[in-house]
């Protein structure tokens, strides 16, 4: 017992001191760091990897310059399985994560996959979803959209930048059965391989609306190329005032999407603590903060166990939603 200071207690340090000493993440250094986005340029997974490995290296947190790698399809699942099955021990390589990872594993789509396959380290925003047309759509609010779904779903194509399944799937499905819809799984979906190729196919005039994040869309809102017709909040958001919400329009719909990093299960305690430890110290930089802001992702960070215990709730509650809307049994 700790109030009972003996000789023996005595010995015991003596032997410690003897002892090797633990290795810390401080003993670590990355070698050609890599951050993957599981998927191709200008989505959400892109903005991730992008936005860290610069604030990693400008932060003098990594030596070397950190390589990003896009690594589409299978919403993540290609990605997933490259790290679970090629590089599960390897020590300088962080993957770009969000809602649609825990929605994936929630459904069984990575063959089985579980959480503990890969090791979550951090989230470090979230941000709403949002519904968009081009800018010379017919529809003017979600309610003239949804309006025609219901009538013939097949009559609006929705595209979203991940799997069917996705978190950009369920948003739409989520309106389409605040409207009435019974059978939301006749929502017509079209799944493209990125955020980037999906506005590319809005644009196009290949489908009528856009489910997406609203980082995803602000650039092409800014440049008139857009309109956002619902945003799934619980309100406007304050430097947008004039972008309605589902909520608003009848739809009780709110749509947040976590974002953040996993890296291989079998990676060394000292790189998950170094990984650890750099994620938190570039959370806390306030040109990294500002770099959010303006993508409009609020803070929301996660370490450790906090981390671990938040995905598991995420992929509890996305497997019930999912049962619930009849995409998984």
């Amino acid at each position: 017992m700790q109030s009972k200071f003996t000789f023996f207690a005595a010995a015991a340090l003596v032997a410690v001191s003897f002892a090797p000493i633990p290795a810390t993440a401080q003993d670590f250094t990355p070698e050609n760091p890599q951050c993957i986005a599981p998927s191709n340029p200008g989505g959400g997974w892109d903005f991730i990897c992008r936005t860290t490995a610069k604030y990693l290296f400008d932060l003098d947190l990594i030596d070397d310059a950190m390589q990003v790698t896009n690594m589409s399809g299978g919403g993540g699942g290609v990605a997933f399985a490259h790290v679970t099955k090629e590089r599960n021990e390897d020590n300088n390589l962080i993957v770009a994560a969000s809602m649609s990872t825990s929605a994936r594993i929630a459904q069984g789509i990575y063959e089985g996959a579980k959480q503990d396959d890969v090791h979550f380290l951090a989230t470090f925003g979230a941000e709403y979803g949002a519904i968009a047309v081009s800018a010379d759509s017919k529809y003017e609010t979600l309610t003239q959209m949804m309006d025609d779904i219901l009538a013939d779903p097949k009559s609006v194509g929705i595209a979203g930048g991940s799997s069917v399944g996705s978190f950009d799937h369920i948003k739409p499905m989520l309106v389409a059965r605040e409207a009435g819809m019974e059978d939301v799984t006749k929502l017509k979906y079209v799944s493209f391989s990125g955020g980037g190729e999906a506005m590319t196919g809005l644009l196009s005039g290949s489908v009528e609306a856009l489910s997406g994040d609203f980082s995803e869309m602000l650039g092409f809102l800014e440049s008139g190329d857009i309109r956002i017709i619902g945003i799934l909040a619980p309100e406007r958001l304050k430097n947008f005032p004039d972008i309605p919400t589902a909520k608003e329009q009848g739809y009780d719909v709110v749509g947040a999407n976590w974002r953040g990093l996993y890296m291989p299960a079998g990676a060394s305690d000292v790189a998950k603590e170094f990984w650890k430890n750099a994620i938190m110290t570039l959370t806390e930089d306030e040109g990294f903060q500002k770099e959010l802001e303006d993508a409009a992702i609020e803070p929301f960070n996660n370490f450790g166990d906090d981390m671990y215990n938040f995905v598991a709730g995420s992929i509890a509650d996305i497997e019930k939603l999912s049962k619930e809307i009849g995409i998984i049994q």
